[in-house]
C-alpha cells in the first residue's frame, strides 16, 4: 500500500551564527551570536521522515502555514507533483516572495522523505548525471571593513587566496548600498580589473553587480568585463524589466544571466527563454519554488541548448546541479576573508559540500538531501513547536 503523509511538525529552535545582515539584507561576517532557525519535519504512514532547516520567517505558524499543510495529509507521500500543485493553489493571494519560499521549504522536505524511502540521495533520483561537480567561489558583497572587501585590492588579494584553496572559478559581488560609495560603475570595474590581473587568464571570473543599474551603466560594465574575459554578467538591472535584459543581451558578447529573483518559478523562466532575454538561465530552489520547479527549469534550458546556473549553495542546490548536465557550476558561498565557510553551527553535524583540493565538490551518498543534522541539539533548544496532523 502506498505510504501517505501522516503529519508535519515545525520546530523553531535556538542555534548560533557568525554572520549578520546589513540594512538592505546583504550578509556580512559577524561575531558569534544567537540565532533562531526552523526545522520542518514531514512524516509518512510508514514512519519515514523528511526534514529541512529553513529561516523562521518561512515557517512560523502565522495562520497561513497550517492551512497550507493540512490539505496534504493523507495524500501519497511520493506524489510530489500533485502535492506541489496543491501547495501552490493554497497560497494564492499570499505575498508571492514568501509564498514561493514556503513552497520551496515543503518541496525540499518532501524530496528528503522520498530519498529516505528509496535509500538513495536525491541527486541520483532526479537523474544522477554526475557525482562530482565543479564549484565556484561566490564572494560576499563588498564592504568598508579594513582587510575585508573594502577596496579593489582587497578583492584581488582574496581571489588569490581562493585560487590557492583550489577554486578555478570566482564570482564577485561588488558594492551595494548601504555602503557609502555604492553603487559605483567605476569601482566595480576597478575591482574586476584588479582580480583579473591578480589571478591571470586561466581562472573563470563572473560578476554579480549592483542590481539596479540603468541600461547605460550596465552596458558600460558589461563591455568592461567582456574585455577582461569574464564568463558571465549577472543581475545588473532590475529583473522586473525583461525588455531591459533582452536589450542588454543584444548589445554584449559576454553572456547575460538571469532571472534570479523573478516570481513564477519555471513558468517565468520559460517566458524569459522565449523572449531571448538572457543567454544563460538562472533559478534556485530556495527562491524558485523548490527542487521540483528548479529541475523543470534545468530541463527547459537543456532542451533549447542553454545552460541554467543554479542560484545559492546548500543541499538542494547541490542536488539539482548533480542531477542534470544543464548546469555547469555549483555556487559555493558566500565567502569573505573574515569568514570560515566550513564553520558549523551547533545544529549541523557536517558540511554538505566539502571542497576538494582541485575545486570540486563530491555529492553526498547519504540518502535524502544528505544533510546531517544534530537532532539532539535541535530538540534541546526548541522554543516553539507546531504540529499538523
Amino acid at each position: 500500500m502506498t505510504a501517505t503523509i501522516e503529519s508535519f511538525e515545525i520546530a523553531v529552535f535556538e542555534t548560533e551564527t557568525r554572520s549578520q545582515r546589513d540594512a538592505n539584507g546583504h550578509r556580512h561576517p559577524g561575531p558569534l551570536a544567537p540565532a533562531t532557525e526552523a526545522l520542518l519535519t514531514v512524516r509518512d504512514s510508514d514512519g519515514v521522515e523528511g526534514r529541512v532547516v529553513a529561516p523562521v520567517r518561512s515557517l512560523r505558524a502565522d495562520g497561513i502555514v497550517e492551512p497550507m499543510l493540512r490539505p496534504l495529509l493523507g495524500k501519497p507521500a511520493v506524489a510530489v507533483e500533485a502535492l506541489q500543485r496543491q501547495l501552490t493553489i493554497a497560497q494564492r493571494g499570499n505575498p508571492i516572495d514568501i509564498a514561493e519560499r514556503r513552497l520551496a521549504v515543503v518541496d525540499e522536505a518532501l524530496w528528503d522523505l522520498i530519498g529516505h524511502r528509496a535509500g538513495e540521495p536525491v541527486w541520483r533520483l532526479l537523474g544522477g548525471a554526475r557525482s562530482r561537480v565543479q564549484a565556484y567561489a561566490s564572494t560576499m558583497c563588498g564592504d568598508e571593513t579594513p582587510g575585508g572587501l573594502a577596496t579593489p585590492a582587497d578583492f584581488a588579494a582574496f581571489a588569490v587566496q581562493l585560487v590557492e584553496q583550489g577554486y578555478r572559478a570566482i564570482k564577485l559581488h561588488t558594492w551595494f548600498p548601504p555602503v557609502s560609495f555604492a553603487p559605483s560603475v567605476e569601482r566595480d570595474l576597478e575591482a574586476c580589473a584588479a582580480v583579473r590581473e591578480a589571478v591571470g587568464p586561466d581562472v573563470d571570473l563572473m560578476l554579480d553587480g549592483y542590481h539596479w543599474y540603468d541600461r547605460q551603466q550596465a552596458l558600460r560594465i558589461g563591455r568592461g568585463i567582456q574585455e577582461l574575459g569574464f564568463r558571465w554578467f549577472e543581475e545588473p538591472i532590475e529583473e522586473n524589466s525583461m525588455a531591459a535584459y533582452r536589450w542588454l543581451s543584444e548589445q554584449l558578447d559576454i553572456p547575460v544571466i538571469g532571472p534570479e529573483t523573478v516570481a513564477g518559478r519555471n513558468h517565468a523562466r520559460g517566458d524569459w527563454v522565449l523572449a531571448g532575454a538572457v543567454d544563460i538561465l538562472r533559478i534556485g530552489p530556495q527562491n524558485g519554488g523548490g527542487i521540483t520547479s528548479t529541475i523543470k527549469a534545468l530541463h527547459l534550458a537543456e532542451s533549447v541548448g542553454m545552460t541554467c546556473e543554479v542560484h545559492g549553495n546548500g543541499a538542494a542546490s547541490l542536488a539539482v546541479v548533480g542531477a542534470t548536465f544543464a548546469s555547469q557550476l555549483y555556487e559555493r558561498g558566500l565567502l569573505h576573508p573574515h569568514a570560515d565557510y566550513d564553520w558549523l553551527p551547533p545544529h549541523l553535524a557536517s558540511v554538505v559540500d566539502p571542497l576538494d583540493d582541485d575545486g570540486w565538490v563530491t555529492l553526498p551518498e547519504r540518502s535524502g538531501l544528505g544533510v546531517e543534522l544534530d537532532l539532539e541539539h535541535i530538540a534541546a533548544h526548541t522554543i516553539e513547536r507546531t504540529e499538523v496532523r
